[in-house]
């Protein structure tokens, strides 16, 4: 059986045309939607919030674990990006509001050899990022999108944004934090996907690029 990143490289592409005026902010290959697709493996977990917790664990001087209460204490930003997943689709002027991951930092405990962290999210799921991505100021633990609450669908309780790159990095339901001396690939990172992921690179995939359908994305459900 073929592997996701290997039956999108199989399927057929054809070019992709976008307005002069806005062709800078779209990377090569991707198209504009005013929807917000919903792509995600497995079942949208359901959460007790009493219960729900984040952990910042690796290398740190002590694991630390928030709560939902705590983590909305916070000082709380919001800001408009641009955002593009693998699957070819780009949305322009998303908002969103969470808290700003270069504001949590300090009260974590780093150690000065730690390099690269794992995105720890329910369902399984992990993805890895150099920590001087993370530290850039337009990423986001976010709670909401377009002035309400995240869906269950994307993301709620809580979600990483991280726009400079694919969607896949942008982790939903995240959990955790594990700060790493030595980078590790990450669910899709393991399985055929790009290990940094720059949609103006189009690093999509691990080897080859031989090609993703524009019209993936038609086929899941949307918001």
């Amino acid at each position: 059986m073929l592997s996701k990143a290997e039956r999108l490289k199989k399927a057929p592409v054809r070019h992709i045309e976008v307005a002069a005026e806005i062709a800078h902010r779209v990377p090569p290959g991707q198209a504009l939607t005013d929807r917000f697709p919903i792509l995600h493996e497995n079942e949208v977990p359901e959460y007790n919030m009493a219960e729900w917790t984040l952990t910042i664990s690796g290398a740190v001087e002590k694991e630390t674990v928030f709560s939902y209460e705590q983590l909305m204490a916070m000082p709380q930003t919001t800001q408009v990006n641009d955002i593009h997943c693998v699957t070819r689709w780009s949305k322009l002027d998303t908002k969103w509001e969470g808290i700003k991951f270069k504001d949590l930092l300090p009260l974590l405990g780093v150690k000065p050899e730690a390099k690269y962290v794992m995105i720890h999210a329910d369902q399984d799921y992990e993805t890895n990022l150099p920590l001087e991505d993370l530290l850039r100021e337009d990423v986001l633990l976010a709670h909401s999108y377009d002035g309400e609450q995240l869906t269950p669908k994307h993301g709620w309780p809580l979600r990483l944004l991280v726009p400079h790159l694919y969607f896949w990095k942008s982790a939903k339901w995240i959990r955790g934090f594990e700060f790493m001396t030595e980078d590790r690939p990450g669910f899709w990172e393991r399985n055929g996907f790009h290990n940094y992921a720059d949609p103006f690179e189009e690093q999509r995939f691990s080897g080859e690029d031989l090609g993703l359908p524009e019209d993936e994305w038609h086929k899941k459900e949307w918001d």
